[in-house]
């Protein structure tokens, strides 16, 4: 029988660097001769990705938080059921950049819409599955957001929110990781690549040996 593959999610607010240490994460077990599936969420499926446009492209008027938490839901179940599950019952790893806890943090925490409402959704979204460990990179919101802008381009509808709308997204994660911190590994992510890597590497190590 396949051993089941492992399920790591990088969590974090804006511009904490979420994809560039999934990469190295991902490049780096694929070396020692483990099969990765990365993936991301809004996204990950052909589904996923249209979503993923809905939500972040910046737009006039406004989208309701319950909008984006249906919205949100309707991707992760595809993904979950069409990539995640598949893979790890193949035997492989799962790294994904955002999962549930970015809709408790998001709107949750920064759009005010009470835990008790969404939690069954992620739920029936999921099916239940969680994953084996959550990486927070966390850092001050003012230089997450700095890091965002200083490429116009990239900037979405979430980043162009206030800045008490992210700073009440970083203290919902602070939370999350408070309720379960056998569940989670939080690095400072306002370290250079290099710093910040070591440390994610020496936190899957330690809690996924």
């Amino acid at each position: 029988m396949t051993e089941r593959g492992r399920f790591i999610v990088f969590e974090g607010p804006e511009g904490a660097g979420k994809s560039v240490q999934a990469n190295r994460l991902a490049a780096l077990l694929r070396a020692e001769g483990r099969t990765v599936v990365q993936t991301r969420e809004p996204g990950g499926t052909a589904i996923g990705d249209e979503i993923r446009s809905v939500l972040l492209k910046p737009r006039d008027g406004e989208v309701m938080p319950e909008t984006e938490v249906l919205l949100l839901a309707a991707g992760r179940a595809q993904h979950v059921r069409e990539r995640i599950l598949p893979a790890l019952a193949r035997g492989e790893d799962v790294i994904c950049d955002r999962y549930v806890d970015s809709t408790l943090a998001y709107q949750g925490g920064g759009r005010g819409l009470p835990r008790e409402t969404l939690l069954p959704i992620q739920t029936y979204a999921t099916g239940g599955l969680t994953p084996d460990l959550r990486i927070l990179l966390d850092l001050p919101v003012e230089e997450g957001l700095r890091r965002r802008f200083a490429d116009p381009e990239s900037v979405n509808r979430i980043d162009q929110d206030d800045l008490a709308f992210h700073r009440r997204v970083r203290a919902a994660y602070l939370d999350l990781v408070a309720a379960d911190p056998a569940g989670w590994a939080v690095i400072d992510a306002s370290r250079s690549i290099e710093a910040v890597g070591a440390d994610v590497v020496a936190s899957v190590r330690d809690r996924l040996a």
